[in-house]
């Protein structure tokens, strides 16, 4: 892989991303669920904003960057169905900078990229350094939950047909798209297949991505072909509003038992939609 051509930005246009989840009952991505919280309508999944740094990413580290990169962002403000925004790359040797705001000048999130697998400054990294770790006896929606928490052997695989699907509306269609190869944001989609074991415990709240990073060790990873994930429970952390489960998400490949790729999530989940906080509220 070349080095990136430092100390040069990069601009997106603005684009306009869909929620393709509004009519999930119970989701943050629904208008009415989320309204009730106070945002201002169903909100696109944070995981749908990292397409559009994928050219940028393309143009920096080459398509070497879906074989071994990184990308870490941390969600500052939700955005709702087709709300513009763009993107922006601050080109560095070990690691870019990213973020994206809307037309208002707001930001949606704050990040880092990579042209290598791990990145110990990265966004995500930085950002559970400095959280503490929730103290004993706090939690309630997570109460159920331990940092080391592991579950091993999940099945997970994206149809071809399904990626074919929403390229049609994916903000930015790289032609490697065509040949198979996992958008960032399908990555993400591919490892939260493991959402409903690793957050089995969590009952009648609602949740949404405070931040995600890929690690790709051994890509590209492309639909149509199995995965096995494990999970291992790294943090747990609250907010006045919130409290957020941050954990890995390891992925193989299914044929050969080699680790190709990792998924880092932190989900918040809000204190005011669940059942458990509702004598405080």
């Amino acid at each position: 892989m070349g080095d990136p051509v430092q100390d040069r930005i990069i601009e997106g246009e603005f684009r306009t991303p869909h929620n393709g989840f509004q009519q999930a009952p119970g989701s943050i991505h629904n208008d009415a669920v989320a309204s009730k919280l106070g945002f201002k309508g169903g909100t696109v999944p944070g995981s749908v904003h990292m397409d559009q740094f994928a050219p940028m990413l393309m143009e920096a580290y080459g398509a070497d960057w879906f074989a071994r990169g990184s990308l870490s962002l941390h969600f500052t403000q939700a955005t709702v169905d087709r709300e513009p925004v763009k993107a922006v790359m601050a080109v560095g040797g070990q690691r870019s900078r990213l973020t994206m705001f809307n037309r208002e000048g707001d930001q949606v999130c704050v990040g880092t990229a990579s042209g290598e697998t791990r990145d110990p400054e990265s966004e995500m990294a930085q950002r559970m350094a400095a959280q503490s770790q929730a103290a004993p006896g706090t939690l309630r929606i997570l109460a159920g939950y331990a940092i080391g928490d592991v579950n091993t052997d999940i099945p997970m695989r994206i149809e071809r047909d399904a990626l074919e699907k929403s390229l049609g509306r994916i903000t930015e269609r790289l032609p490697i798209y065509d040949e198979g190869v996992l958008p960032p944001s399908h990555l993400v989609r591919l490892a939260h297949i493991s959402r409903p074991t690793v957050l089995a415990k969590v009952n009648q709240s609602v949740g949404l991505f405070g931040a995600l990073e890929i690690r790709i060790a051994d890509g590209p990873l492309r639909a149509g072909h199995d995965y096995v994930g494990r999970t291992t429970m790294l943090k747990l952390t609250e907010s006045p509003r919130t409290e957020n489960a941050w954990y890995d998400v390891d992925i193989a490949d299914a044929a050969t038992g080699r680790d190709v790729a990792t998924v880092t999530f932190m989900i918040r989940f809000m204190k005011a939609s669940s059942p458990l906080w509702a004598r405080d509220a």
